[in-house]
């Protein structure tokens, strides 16, 4: 027995709600330091704040991962936490900006923090069961072309999202300076806006995606391996403590993987906390204490706009990758991706003005790009449909890790090795980017082996 060959608009709308998630991402990304710098927070602390989101992903997406490969009801086996995720997310999603509204009883800030926790935990309920739909559904010959796909509508998503805060206030009139402790009103609105998105393109995948029944993967595994037959009634035996029996069997591809994905999300870390101070510093001549005027409010905007851009060239670019993979292998299409936006972040510290910011971010795009679907490819194929979930739950302990670590000595090296100038956070994140593509030669993938016997 074979999964059936999806076609193009089937997969389309089984990665939609991935849409509306990375919009709430980027929103997310290129304004949560703006919000918490407005709410007080210096430039040195704001990677301690960004600590919440890797935690969240700690926790939350392994045992994810786990209940949803161990559970089936009749609105499905992943959708379910999709709908739960999105619905909690959305509420974080329009608390955050909107924080200084409890100022009587808390400060802002801590406020704007949990509402961070809120989103981030809620992101991860509502993603993590997204990447193992994919190979939950399709077979070892489309997932490269499912995770294209799945790329290429969270770049959409991300450009929408990146953007809107810019073009409310430009298209729009709506305003994007506030008196000193809120936040302008084109950001407020932009994550309302987010948050219904969200809502609406969850809903799409729910209502157009099947999901193929636990004994229907049974026999779907046992055509690959006879010996992986799960019955159905074993789903109810499985203990949330099998967690850690999975991560010490875990493939050899998936801890070859480990070490890419830790370099590459190490990096991912230090340019989503420190753009917006590194480029109104650098590129705009604002001293680091400066984080209300108005000139920093279009840095951060210009900056929600670049992000845009390379989540823009990733949603092109995902659509070459399976081409460029079928010709050159995944790993080293991951490679030289890599290297790219390595030579990308590294540049930003040469360019004259902000204009000539595009560049980078177009290098930064392709390696984008790649790491959304790539690693998450290599993994599908070499791990079993029954523990899809909870290895791509574990997986993600390799993308959080470094942003922990990160977190954690990333504000400090920026006040006291780099002078507070937050450039040298990106200049750092491009070498990484380029260690993690000479770790990606290592990884044994089981297609290439497959190919080459």
């Amino acid at each position: 027995m074979q999964k059936r060959t999806l076609g193009f608009w089937e997969i389309w709308n089984m990665s939609f709600g991935f849409l509306g998630i990375q919009m709430g991402f980027a929103l997310q990304n290129a304004n949560a330091s703006r919000i918490l710098q407005i709410f007080g927070a210096d430039v040195h602390q704001l990677s301690w704040f960004w600590l919440i989101a890797p935690f969240m992903g700690l926790i939350v997406q392994p045992i994810i991962g786990h209940y949803s490969d161990n559970t089936w009801t009749r609105f499905g086996r992943r959708k379910p936490f999709f709908l739960i995720g999105a619905v909690l997310a959305s509420v974080g999603m329009i608390l955050i900006p909107q924080a200084d509204f409890m100022i009587a009883i808390l400060p802002a800030l801590w406020v704007g923090a949990g509402m961070l926790m809120i989103m981030d935990a809620s992101f991860n309920i509502a993603m993590e069961p997204f990447r193992a739909l994919v190979a939950d559904n399709l077979s070892d010959e489309q997932t490269t072309k499912g995770f294209s796909i799945q790329t290429a509508l969270i770049g959409i998503g991300a450009v929408i999202g990146s953007w809107l805060p810019w073009m409310l206030a430009n298209w729009f009139g709506v305003a994007e300076v506030s008196d000193e402790g809120t936040v302008p009103a084109n950001l407020l609105w932009s994550f309302i806006i987010g948050a219904i998105a969200l809502i609406g393109s969850i809903l799409i995948t729910i209502f157009t995606t099947k999901e193929y029944s636990p004994e229907e993967l049974a026999q779907f595994e046992a055509a690959k391996n006879p010996d992986a037959i799960i019955e159905k009634d074993n789903l109810r035996k499985a203990k949330l403590t099998d967690i850690f029996d999975d991560f010490r069997k875990m493939p050899e591809t998936m801890k070859q993987l480990s070490w890419v994905q830790f370099f590459s999300w190490f990096a991912l870390f230090g340019m989503w906390v420190f753009a917006v101070p590194a480029i109104a510093q650098h590129i705009y001549g604002l001293p680091p204490e400066d984080s209300s005027s108005e000139t920093y409010q279009q840095a951060g905007n210009w900056v929600g706009i670049l992000f845009g851009i390379y989540n823009g060239i990733s949603a092109i670019f995902a659509f070459l990758l399976p081409v460029i993979a079928k010709k050159l292998s995944r790993k080293k299409t991951h490679a030289y991706a890599l290297f790219i936006g390595g030579l990308g972040l590294i540049l930003i510290y040469f360019m004259p003005n902000e204009n000539w910011l595009i560049l980078p971010m177009i290098c930064i795009g392709i390696a984008w790009a790649s790491i959304l679907s790539m690693p998450y490819a290599m993994l599908a194929g070499s791990i079993s449909a029954n523990k899809m979930g909870v290895y791509m739950g574990i997986f993600n302990f390799f993308i959080v890790m470094p942003q922990i670590i990160n977190g954690i000595i990333g504000g400090p090296l920026v006040k006291y090795a780099y002078g507070n100038q937050a450039i040298f956070a990106l200049v750092i994140s491009g070498i990484s980017f380029i260690i993690a593509g000479l770790l990606s030669f290592k990884i044994k993938d089981k297609k290439d082996i497959v190919n080459n016997a």
